[in-house]
C-alpha cells in the first residue's frame, strides 16, 4: 500500500480504498505504508473508503435491516418522534424537510446524538448557544431494539473515528494524541438513520445537495443503491463513490481544514436520489469532539505547509474554530422550521 510522496502525487481521481487492519504494525507502531497512503487520499481526494474495521459478524446486516424497518413504520408512528417536538434536532424528519444550499434533500432521516440531559436555558450564556444541541434522543417505542442496534453501531464508529484521528496526525508530522484534548469528556458525535427516495417533485434529483460537512471526521455506511458523489479541490468533474458490501466511506469536515490551513480538505459532496421506485439506505456518523471545542490551527513540517490551500472563503457560509457553533450553524440552516420554533434568533437576518 504505497502512495506517492508528497511532492510528487497527484491528484486522484479514484476513491482510494484502505484496509483498517494493516494500520498499525504487530508493535503498535503505524504501518508507514498507510500512513503515506491515507495522506495521499486525505489531501488529494479527501474521500476514501476503508474495510476490515472491526464490524462484527452480521452487524451490518443488522443495522441496515433496522434501519428499513424504521421508514417503513406507519407514518403517524414516525411523526410521533418529530424533530419539530425537539429544540436539540433530535428525531425523524420527513423527506424533503432538510435543506441543502436552500433547496429540499429528498430523504427522511433519525438523527441522534449522545442521549444527555438537556442545558437548562439560564446557563447558556451568550456565545455558547451551542449547548442547545445537548439532549435526549427519540426512539420508537415500537421498536426496543433500534436503539441499541444504532448505538452499538455509534460505539464502533467512535472507536474506528479515534483510530483515524490519530493515523491522519502522525501522516502529517504530529503526535497521534495531538487533537485528544478536545475530545476528553463529552463527545458530540452526530449519526442518523436515512432513507433516499426518487420522484420527489419538490428535490428532483437532490438526494441531498452539495456541501462540506462540519466536523472532524465522517464515517458513513452506504447500501449498494450508490448515488454519492465528490468533487476533489480543483476539478470539475464529480466522482462517484462506487458502494463496496459493509466499507466505510470516509470524509473529512471542515475542522480538520481550518486546522491544517486545508492541507485537509473538507471536500465538497452530493447526493443524486435514486430511481423512482427504489430505496436507498445510508448511516452517516460524524465523529466529533466536545461542543465547547476550539480547534486552533496546527504547525505542520514544511513540506505540507508549503502545499496548504487555505481554508474555504464563502462568505455565506464561513468556517469556525468553535465546534458547536459550527455544528450549530450547519443544524439552524439544515433545519429551519425547528430554528424558527425554538431558536428564531438563530436565523439569517
Amino acid at each position: 500500500m504505497t502512495a506517492p510522496s508528497p511532492d510528487s502525487a497527484a491528484p486522484g481521481r479514484d476513491i482510494p480504498v484502505l484496509d483498517l487492519s494493516t494500520m498499525r504494525r504487530p508493535d503498535g507502531s503505524f504501518d508507514p505504508d498507510f500512513l503515506d497512503a491515507l495522506r495521499h487520499a486525505a489531501h488529494h481526494v479527501g474521500f476514501f473508503q476503508i474495510v476490515d474495521y472491526g464490524a462484527a459478524p452480521g452487524q451490518v446486516d443488522e443495522l441496515f435491516r433496522a434501519t428499513a424497518e424504521f421508514f417503513a413504520l406507519p407514518e403517524e408512528q414516525k411523526q410521533a418522534l418529530h424533530n419539530q417536538n425537539s429544540p436539540h434536532y433530535r428525531g425523524w424528519s420527513a423527506i424533503a424537510a432538510e435543506r441543502t444550499q436552500g433547496r429540499p434533500d429528498s430523504r427522511e432521516q433519525l438523527d441522534f446524538s449522545p442521549d444527555r440531559e438537556p442545558v437548562p436555558v439560564e446557563r447558556i450564556g451568550e456565545g455558547q448557544e451551542y449547548w442547545h444541541l445537548q439532549g435526549r434522543n427519540q426512539w420508537p417505542a415500537q421498536m426496543p431494539e433500534l436503539e441499541r442496534i444504532a448505538m452499538d453501531w455509534t460505539a464502533l464508529m467512535d472507536r474506528v473515528g479515534e483510530d483515524l484521528l490519530k493515523a491522519l496526525s502522525v501522516s502529517i508530522g504530529l503526535e497521534e494524541d495531538h487533537f485528544s484534548a478536545a475530545f476528553d469528556g463529552d463527545r458530540a458525535w452526530m449519526a442518523k438513520l436515512a432513507h433516499y427516495v426518487g420522484g420527489v417533485a419538490e428535490a428532483g434529483a437532490q438526494g441531498v445537495g452539495l456541501h462540506a460537512d462540519y466536523g472532524f471526521i465522517t464515517l458513513l455506511l452506504q447500501d449498494q443503491v450508490g448515488g454519492l458523489e465528490v468533487r476533489p479541490y480543483g476539478q470539475d468533474e464529480w466522482l462517484p463513490v462506487e458502494p463496496i458490501p459493509g466499507a466505510l466511506v470516509v470524509n473529512l469536515g471542515e475542522m480538520l481544514e481550518v486546522a491544517t490551513d486545508g492541507y485537509l480538505m473538507a471536500t465538497i459532496h452530493r447526493v443524486q436520489s435514486p430511481p423512482e421506485g427504489v430505496d436507498r439506505y445510508s448511516v452517516p456518523f460524524f465523529f466529533s469532539p466536545r461542543l465547547d471545542a476550539v480547534i486552533e490551527e496546527v504547525t505542520l513540517p514544511d513540506e505540507y505547509a508549503a502545499e496548504a490551500r487555505g481554508v474555504s472563503d464563502d462568505p455565506t457560509n464561513p468556517m469556525l474554530a468553535s465546534f458547536g457553533s459550527n455544528m450549530l450553524k450547519g443544524f439552524a440552516r439544515a433545519h429551519p422550521t425547528v430554528t424558527e420554533k425554538f431558536h428564531p434568533e438563530l436565523l439569517p437576518r
